[in-house]
């Protein structure tokens, strides 16, 4: 009994500092990704005052990140993608090289960036429940109830500013959430995998971006603007394409990896308030009450279903964590 007492002591003591770690290096990925709404809006503009194409600036982001994530690897000498990797690098990039900026940059043309905050505040829910599916992990009754009513607050949000009926901008959102929630899922299984699968963070999503460079670069270059456009524009790219798609996801993956996909997700809380916050000096925008009290109810459920997910004795999971569906 002594010795198991002691063995156990120190393993518990590093698995406690693995997840302290790993929720900070979410933290660290959350204050990166907060900036990327606001700057996609900087950088795209509105429809009444277009700056950079939204295709531009969704895809073009990615092709220059993956410019950069291949320099990086070829200065680390890092190893080639084993073939069982390469589908999961791929199911990646849907979600967050080519899914969710899309979607996401093509809605924020259409409504302001605190609108879009709170349409995306359903990122953690969508991730924790992705997850939970993936990895089989069966959420208590309460987890998806909760998941129900956020999403239900949301289309209420959505149909209170629209007049009483959905946007089309509305539906690109929450189609951004469910290929961000995707993409972050697949990447974090790469990031914890088994032997022959895991891959350290930052090359993950480095590969995902090489991977994708035969798709970002002709689009980039099709899509390049033909009209000229303020410096703050080319700014705000710049900011999404090297922070928001690629050295934001070194802390983030590592961050799921280390604390667990349905602890550290729920991180993204506090991301549509940092977004609502920063949109203010960035673009002017106002903040109302009722956008900021709708914020507050929607992060409120991805509280409450986070807590719900974490509670002990609620999951059943596999014998391995990467014994997951496709």
């Amino acid at each position: 009994m002594t010795t198991s007492s002691t063995t156990t002591a120190p393993m518990a003591g590093r698995a406690h500092a693995e997840a302290l770690r790993g929720w900070w290096m979410g933290v660290l990925g959350v204050a990166i990704f907060a900036f990327t709404i606001p700057m996609t809006r900087l950088a795209s503009g509105s429809l009444a005052e277009p700056q950079l194409p939204a295709v531009f600036v969704a895809i073009g982001r990615a092709a220059l990140a993956g410019l950069l994530a291949a320099g990086w690897l070829a200065w680390r000498r890092a190893a080639w993608p084993r073939p069982q990797q390469w589908r999961r690098l791929a199911l990646t990039a849907c979600g967050v090289v080519v899914g969710f900026p899309l979607f996401m940059g093509l809605a924020v043309t259409r409504v302001d960036a605190a609108h879009a905050a709170v349409v995306t505040g359903l990122l953690p829910m969508a991730t924790a429940a992705l997850g939970a599916w993936m990895l089989r992990q069966r959420a208590p009754l309460g987890f998806w109830l909760s998941a129900a009513l956020g999403t239900a607050l949301v289309l209420a949000f959505a149909g209170w500013k629209s007049g009483g009926g959905l946007q089309g901008a509305d539906a690109l959102l929450l189609a951004a959430v469910a290929a961000g929630g995707f993409g972050y899922v697949q990447g974090a299984r790469l990031s914890a995998g088994g032997p022959g699968v895991a891959m350290p963070p930052a090359e993950v999503i480095s590969w995902v971006l090489v991977l994708a460079l035969p798709l970002t670069l002709p689009v980039a270059f099709i899509t390049w603007p033909t009209a000229p456009v303020r410096l703050a524009a080319w700014g705000a790219f710049a900011y999404v394409a090297v922070f928001s798609m690629w050295l934001g996801f070194f802390a983030w993956y590592r961050g799921l990896a280390l604390g667990g996909t349905l602890g550290v997700s729920q991180i993204q809380l506090a991301q549509p308030f940092l977004s609502m916050a920063l949109a203010v000096p960035l673009l002017g925008e106002p903040l109302d009450a009722v956008t900021l009290a709708f914020a507050v109810a929607v992060m409120a459920t991805v509280f409450l279903s986070r807590r719900l997910a974490a509670a002990p004795n609620t999951l059943t999971t596999s014998t391995h964590p990467l014994e997951t569906r496709p």
